[in-house]
């Protein structure tokens, strides 16, 4: 049998769009000999439809798109992801299901049956879960269809007390499909790549495993959709970060999987900052699109995070759709500006030069009867980032761009931005990226060529809101912050584990605090595209008023 992976992104609730993405690979499969086609988890309506799910309209508008593909399955059967609902059982109204379309029908249902409801995931709070373990027989092969988290409880201390697996294992199925909506992370795809592997050896069937790709908001996923022999083995990985569609063909009598063209093995090697850079361009690229917007703004300071935002938007605008704005202060170095106009010259975008001196002593002016010639402190420096928010959120405005936030990961932490300044925006590219990373990144981008000017790679880094400051008069190391910023955040360890791990206790619990007492600015940061196992946004729900370690 002949068996085609379409590896789609889809735009959550956009249905006619969806379905007619959906019908034009399965006429296109169809024409290529294809006997199945297989999409992925919820893409009549795309993941995370959220509380979208509440709507008897939404749900309806699911049913008529797996009617409508239904009709357009004759000659060939399709696999498809769509909400249904519950009308076999008590509890949740709706079940997250895949439908098995053939001869121009439904033919068989298959729901979801572990719901994930931790980090990003929310699952339970809408579906029932499973309690029916069937079989699908389809031209003479029998096939264990599964839903994403399925397969995910084959670990030494299971998170579920069932296995759809171990139940389906008895009848006897010949090979395991598996669709679904995994996001990346820095991690997502080699413990991915384990689970399919460990699934595969464990049960001794082959599988065919379809995952979304593009963006959804805050969530990126990468694809890497796959077909694995019964052994475990990876035999061919479809594109990561971008849609494709691979044919396979199954042949019974041995239970030997072949790829059409090519019999080697092709699991493609990882390379972290190309995956990181691919995840965010593809996360900007698909925010714009599916807003419906085209055209970005960002401030421009002469340091790494403005130049590494600047970088990535380029890839995923176009340089024609980026405007970089320059706004010196009387604080600001002449090598911030000469740097800038560099980099701006090397990308080929369109800038702009705006000093807020002027507007920035008009505001202290308006304020002094007030301040009362008080001493210049954190409320003045402040007073500079939100002048600068304000022209740039003014632009932004006037001209229906959408404004770029360039705070990184370690500052977002520690409460290192203003609010109403620096931390505008309508997405955070880079705020799930350490600073340390975000270096890290710099330097692979610059591998081959300057893109990126080494001396905003060099020099000290500075928010340049008082004479000569440095972001180290009040922070440690940025090799020390997040190092003890990743402990607490990504590895959720308590401050003994981590001055256990050889951090000073003091620090620990400064730090520690920080992070704590800035919960509230987070809450009112834009989104933030998500890279690591613990981003800062949905997927991290933490109290603002907690008293823990403060």
């Amino acid at each position: 049998m002949k068996i085609t992976l379409s590896q789609l992104s889809f735009h959550t609730g956009n249905f006619a769009d969806n379905t007619a993405k959906i019908i034009a690979a399965i006429k296109a499969a169809k024409d290529n000999g294809s006997e199945l086609i297989i999409f992925s988890e919820l893409a009549t309506c795309g993941y995370p439809p959220r509380d979208f799910l509440a709507f008897d309209d939404f749900i309806h508008q699911a049913t008529e798109s797996i009617l409508q593909i239904a009709e357009n399955c004759v000659g060939i059967a399709a696999v498809v992801g769509s909400p249904r609902k519950n009308t076999i059982s008590k509890g949740k109204l709706l079940f997250n299901s895949a439908y098995f379309l053939a001869d121009g029908k439904v033919a068989h249902i298959t729901d979801k049956t572990l719901l994930p409801n931790y980090d990003i995931f929310d699952e339970y709070r809408y579906f029932e879960p499973n309690r029916n373990f069937e079989i699908i027989n389809f031209k003479g092969f029998k096939i264990a269809l599964t839903i994403c988290e399925d397969l995910w409880n084959i670990v030494e201390n299971p998170m579920y007390p069932v296995s759809p697996m171990d139940e389906l294992i008895k009848k006897a199925p010949d090979f395991i499909i598996n669709i679904a909506a995994s996001p990346y992370s820095k991690t997502q795809i080699t413990a991915r790549q384990s689970v399919l592997k460990s699934n595969a050896s464990f049960y001794k069937l082959p599988i065919f495993y379809v995952n979304h790709v593009g963006a959804q908001t805050h969530l990126i996923f990468d694809g890497g959709s796959c077909a694995t022999d019964a052994s475990g083995n990876i035999i061919k990985e479809l594109a990561y970060f971008s849609e494709d569609s691979q044919s396979f063909e199954i042949q019974k009598s041995a239970q030997l999987l072949q790829i059409f063209g090519s019999n080697q093995n092709q699991e493609a090697p990882r390379n972290k900052y190309q995956d990181i850079e691919n995840a965010l361009v593809l996360g900007i690229k698909q925010y714009f699109e599916k807003l419906g917007f085209k055209q970005a703004i960002l401030g421009l300071s002469g340091g790494v995070d403005s130049a590494l935002v600047s970088y990535l938007a380029v890839k995923a605008l176009g340089s024609q759709h980026v405007w970089a704005i320059l706004m010196p202060s009387q604080y600001s170095s002449d090598h911030s500006i000469s740097d800038s106009l560099k980099l701006v010259q090397n990308l080929g975008i369109k800038h702009d030069v705006l000093p807020i001196e002027d507007t920035f002593q008009s505001f202290l002016e308006t304020l002094n009867p007030l301040y009362k010639d008080s001493p210049f402190g954190l409320a003045e420096e402040n007073l500079q980032s939100r002048t600068r928010g304000v022209l740039l959120m003014g632009l932004a405005n006037k001209f229906g761009h959408i404004l770029l936030n360039t705070s990184n990961k370690s500052e977002l932490a520690v409460g290192y931005g203003t609010l109403y300044g620096d931390m505008c925006g309508g997405l955070s590219v880079i705020g799930d990226l350490y600073k340390t990373e975000i270096y890290e990144l710099c330097e692979y981008i610059n591998r081959t060529s300057e893109i990126i000017p080494t001396q905003i790679l060099t020099k000290a880094p500075s928010a340049e809101l008082r004479p000569d400051q440095k972001d180290s008069d009040s922070l440690p190391p940025y090799e020390v912050l997040d190092a003890i910023l990743h402990h607490y955040i990504e590895e959720e360890n308590g401050p003994a584990q981590i001055i256990q791990a050889g951090f000073e206790p003091a620090l620990v619990q400064r730090i520690l605090r920080m992070v704590n007492m800035n919960e509230w600015k987070r809450w009112q940061a834009p989104p933030v595209l998500r890279l690591s196992k613990k981003a800062f946004g949905p997927g991290r729900r933490v109290p603002i008023s907690g008293k823990y370690l403060s």
